[in-house]
């Protein structure tokens, strides 16, 4: 398995993954996607909205605010629940997690450590210009509660019938004393989140099936199955809202830790909302002409842990000719740029017309880059190390022939196209699983 700071080494080099305000020594757990990056990134949401909204007739989007009324935290529970136990260092005033701590020193100096305080997640901020006159709100730790507050907005626009889900990705923050491990942990962070409303009664049957769908959507996208497993909560640490949960867990270089969990939370969130609001947040059935209270079972994973799965479980370094050749072998979907252009002699104008048109030829719906700044053979390093599954040559007979050679990352084999057909045998080997 990689090792995590060769892992970290390669992002920065290649524009992956950047700390953040490095230039001002950065801050902590903070981290930003460079222009390869953002392309990965965007790429497993859309990955996850395509087959959680589009290939679905019982799923609706959403993408609810960040800001919120503070009364929502306060149903919620997160006002009364979301904190961790903290003690300090005496000695070296560092601060940590009890829950974290195998003893009763300092991990860091062995000094003495104070009492724990509860210490709330949830970031303050304010709203209102006047100072002294603002009213006191929090970034959204999650985006669940977006979901609920507008299930009856979806509902009237939408008119769906039970079942039926609404899924939303977007920012959070927690305010995380115990961070690290790169990108798994972060202040900011950004969600993948379905609440998906059941009958009560088949509350069970729909968490079955969240839990399968979930896991075999990682595997369907290249992670190896032997890396991942579900583990199902004990009673003692169920959340307070959860009937059941199961977290799917990755084998990271760090030990196996959460990917995503799935959890069944019952009707508490809708009956909260409806209770310190005073407004009904239920579903009429046409059937019985009753109103229900539907249960929801909930899918939430993290789009900057996935991330950081797809990278580690793509990263190979083998041996190519007794020199070490480090590739990315991402599911094309997930690829950041699908195919780069090179012209073999940069000095030849009309050969890097023909590549630069290439390019614009190919350039759309998927990222294709031109490249020309170093020999072939570092080129084609280059692009292994970020994960392009396809590699175009514009040679000397390609001005004759009319054909350019094309390199597949993963087998490093070659074929000839003739350079009219390469956009249909691109999207016919992006096909290719």
């Amino acid at each position: 398995m990689v090792d995590m700071k060769d892992l970290v080494s390669l992002c920065k080099r290649r524009g992956i993954i950047f700390q953040s305000s490095e230039v001002y020594g950065g801050v902590g757990s903070v981290w930003d996607y460079g222009p390869v990056g953002v392309e990965l990134k965007n790429n497993v949401k859309r990955a996850w909205w395509k087959a959680n909204v589009y290939s679905r007739s019982d799923m609706v989007g959403l993408d609810a605010s960040i800001l919120m009324h503070p009364k929502t935290w306060e149903a919620s529970g997160h006002v009364a629940s979301f904190a961790d136990l903290l003690v300090d260092c005496k000695k070296c005033k560092k601060r940590f997690r009890e829950d974290k701590l195998k003893g009763k020193k300092c991990p860091e100096c062995g000094g003495g450590l104070t009492d724990s305080r509860r210490f709330n997640l949830m970031f303050k901020t304010a709203i209102g210009s006047v100072e002294g006159q603002s009213t006191t709100i929090h970034l959204r730790p999650e985006t669940a509660q977006g979901i609920f507050l507008n299930f009856p907005n979806v509902l009237n626009a939408s008119r769906k019938k039970l079942p039926f889900g609404i899924a939303q990705t977007g920012k959070a923050f927690r305010n995380e004393i115990t961070t690290g491990n790169f990108t798994f942990r972060c202040r900011e962070f950004e969600q993948m989140e379905i609440e998906y409303f059941v009958r009560p009664e088949e509350d069970q049957k729909w968490y079955d099936y969240w839990v399968n769908e979930r896991f075999n959507w990682y595997i369907n996208l290249g992670i190896d199955k032997k890396n991942l497993k579900l583990r199902p909560h004990e009673k003692d640490e169920l959340a307070h809202y959860a009937k059941s949960c199961h977290d799917i867990e990755y084998n990271f270089p760090f030990g196996w830790s959460e990917l995503e969990g799935i959890a069944n939370r019952t009707d508490f969130d809708l009956k909260q909302h409806a209770l310190i609001s005073g407004k009904e947040l239920v579903y009429f059935d046409e059937e019985t002409k009753k109103n229900i209270v539907p249960y929801v079972i909930e899918p939430s994973g993290g789009v900057d842990r996935a991330v950081l799965a797809f990278l580690i479980d793509s990263y190979n370094v083998e041996k190519v000719k007794s020199q070490k050749r480090t590739v990315l072998k991402l599911h094309k979907d997930l690829a950041p740029i699908k195919a780069a252009v090179f012209p073999l002699l940069r000095n030849r104008p009309e050969i890097v017309e023909m590549a630069q048109k290439i390019v614009k030829d190919l350039a759309g719906d998927r990222y294709v880059v031109y490249d020309d700044t170093a020999s072939i053979g570092r080129l084609y390093r280059r692009q292994d190390e970020i994960g392009t599954p396809y590699c175009i040559t514009v040679d000397v007979q390609s001005l004759d022939d009319k054909k350019v050679t094309v390199r597949d990352r993963d087998s490093m084999e070659q074929d000839r196209i003739s350079a009219d057909k390469l956009e249909s045998a691109l999207i016919e080997k992006l096909k290719e699983a």
